[in-house]
């Protein structure tokens, strides 16, 4: 009798030590995973090469408030970023021209219970870039679509940072040629939009397609020394009253006389409030926002307004 009730008395003790158990290992990995706050910690971020030079300025303010902080950038196409947002569970955020699609919102509250935080955090240009030495600057939107359907037959070679798989790529083809293919013959790839930019610095017969950010900044030393080998193009504005062309700056941007405009998004796969979401409110608030200003992009949190103002062009001495 007594051994009966020893074994049964052993048994209860083994299920709760059992249940402890799962309890604390249950514990353990919830803690393992939620390893970063807003102030600490480290994360692996993918973001569209096009983007660079701002998000590299947004990185560098963000660690520098909060020293606790280390934010790993790789720069890629905007498919590998979303391909890494789907496949990578180390990529904890992305950063591209779009947010989700309906489909790829059911896949992630299908896989992992909850949809990805998203949202447009600037408005950005791409911008048309010529060789210093060409005579070349003004573009129609039909001009820009025959040079990239190849029915121009002027033989100017148009140069892209790859031919697939980037966002540059993908925004000619929806918004330039409304959804036809290139030329393959006088569209040329290079690996990225320095590349480009060198390309047409050293080729007169060449015009080239990047983001504004790689380009348009004054205050950046790098962006004006390239802009003694390369100008930047007007572009036909369908909606201009006073001029029927225009170069991408913040106030064509934001108010889209500029045609060739496009979003920035990012896309956060965090379910708490860690290191991602930190970096993602920093940008989307007045500092980050204004490092975009900076940047010359357009804010898409932080209204700018635009007033007419009178210059009394007598100084007083």
């Amino acid at each position: 009798m007594c051994s009966k009730m020893y074994k049964q008395v052993i048994h209860a003790i083994g299920v709760v030590l059992s249940v402890t158990i799962i309890t604390i290992s249950c514990s353990s990995k919830k803690q393992a995973m939620v390893s970063d706050t807003p102030l600490h910690g480290s994360i692996d971020i993918s973001v569209d090469e096009s983007f660079k030079p701002v998000i590299d300025e947004q990185i560098k303010v963000y660690e520098g408030s909060n020293p606790g902080t280390k934010i790993n950038v790789h720069y890629k196409p905007e498919a590998e970023c979303l391909k890494d947002l789907l496949n990578d569970s180390a990529t904890r955020m992305i950063v591209v021209t779009r947010g989700l699609n309906a489909k790829e919102e059911r896949y992630f509250e299908d896989s992992m219970d909850y949809v990805p935080r998203w949202d447009k955090i600037a408005t950005d240009a791409i911008a048309v870039v010529v060789n210093a030495g060409s005579p070349d600057t003004i573009f129609t939107l039909k001009r820009l679509q025959d040079q990239l359907s190849g029915t121009s037959g002027n033989g100017q070679q148009i140069v892209f940072d790859g031919l697939s798989a980037t966002s540059t790529v993908r925004f000619a083809i929806d918004s330039i040629l409304k959804g036809k293919s290139f030329d393959t013959g006088v569209v040329k790839a290079v690996k990225s939009s320095k590349e480009v930019l060198n390309y047409i610095a050293s080729n007169v017969n060449a015009i080239g397609l990047v983001g504004i950010s790689w380009i348009g900044n004054p205050e950046d030393t790098a962006q004006l020394n390239m802009l003694k080998k390369i100008k930047i193009a007007y572009v036909e504005c369908a909606v201009c009253s006073d001029s029927p062309f225009v170069k991408p700056s913040q106030l064509s941007i934001l108010t889209r006389r500029y045609p060739l405009v496009r979003g920035l998004y990012y896309i956060l796969k965090e379910n708490y409030t860690g290191l991602g979401a930190g970096f993602v409110d920093f940008m989307q608030f007045e500092r980050g926002q204004l490092i975009f200003k900076r940047a010359y992009l357009g804010s898409s949190k932080i209204g700018f307004a635009i007033r007419n103002i009178k210059i009394n062009e007598k100084l007083v001495k």
